[in-house]
């Protein structure tokens, strides 16, 4: 339990810097050159690969964890949309269409019917 939530928490903290790499910059307006905007992201995104995959690390099964690898990403990803949707909201102050909710609450269940059924397959 312990490893499934310690790998939860450095993917959600992972998915904070990714983010913010990939999204901060429309916040600028064209103020920053398009070469910048790609140096200042790439900056911020170093630190998400750090936490990534160690998060990966502790999660899968060949490591000892409770997951998968397509367990890890479809988590991933549901991960990134929380953290998005918190982003979208009080950084960029969009809100999201309801169109943009129901996909996000499919993408969430997706995530509940792939990790239910148990610990995914042991690598060979």
């Amino acid at each position: 339990m312990m490893r499934a939530l310690s790998s939860v928490a450095l993917l959600f903290a992972s998915n904070v810097f990714m983010t913010t790499a990939w999204y901060l910059h429309l916040t600028k307006k064209g103020q920053w050159p398009i070469i910048l905007a790609i140096g200042i992201s790439w900056l911020i995104a170093l630190p998400e690969y750090c936490l990534q995959v160690p998060a990966n690390r502790l999660g899968h099964t060949a490591f000892g964890g409770p997951f998968s690898a397509p367990q890890l990403k479809v988590l991933q990803e549901a991960i990134t949309l929380v953290v998005f949707l918190g982003f979208t909201m009080t950084v960029l102050k969009e809100r999201p269409r309801t169109n943009d909710m129901v996909a996000f609450g499919l993408i969430l269940l997706a995530v509940v019917v792939s990790v239910s059924g148990g610990r995914g397959s042991p690598t060979p």
